[in-house]
């Protein structure tokens, strides 16, 4: 049988730096250098309420593009937002 050599992990300076490496190297060239890690996934919080808003369709269009565009859904956009202009009253009163 022959025997597997692997290759080290280099030293990255960034994140930046280390998801490009990633994004470019197959980590089963890296199978030696690799470590069992214990993760564990915690329940997301229970949203205890809700509200519904009706806008009209291009609206949500436009919303939902630029929540993708993000990399977020359109509830989270709408979340944030929502969040964001609370704490813009609550400094100007």
């Amino acid at each position: 049988m022959k025997k597997t050599s692997f290759t080290k992990i280099p030293e990255f300076k960034t994140r930046a730096e280390e998801a490009h490496f990633w994004d470019t190297h197959d980590v089963t060239d890296y199978w030696g250098e690799m470590e069992d890690v214990k993760i564990e996934f915690l329940d997301e919080p229970r949203r205890e309420e809700t509200i519904t808003v009706r806008v009209q369709p291009k609206l949500k269009e436009r919303l939902d593009k630029l929540a993708k565009s993000y990399g977020i859904n359109l509830s989270a956009l709408a979340r944030m937002w929502l969040i964001e202009k609370l704490r813009q009253a609550d400094k100007s009163s």
